[in-house]
């Protein structure tokens, strides 16, 4: 992929996890309270799920626009696959 490009990208992928992050409450009427999250998180557990997700979204989008993500991903991939 270009430089241009994947940058652009990436930085698309941290405004997606920001906006998870800034408007958490909006993103929790469209998904409705999440019983996992509720259940080990306590209360309140639906929003701070959404804001770990977000960033973990962000935190992906820095690994495309440095071109990291494929680094990490054949790391994670030589957990699994035998000879790398």
């Amino acid at each position: 992929m270009d430089v241009f490009l994947r940058i652009l990208f990436g930085l698309f992928i941290i405004f997606i996890g920001f906006t998870i992050v800034w408007k958490t409450a909006w993103y929790q009427e469209w998904t409705g309270r999440i019983a996992f999250a509720e259940d080990k998180l306590g209360a309140g557990g639906t929003s701070s799920f959404l804001k770990i997700i977000g960033m973990l979204v962000c935190f992906v989008g820095m690994a495309v626009a440095t071109n990291l993500i494929d680094d990490i991903l054949t790391s994670f991939a030589g957990i699994f696959i035998r000879g790398r």
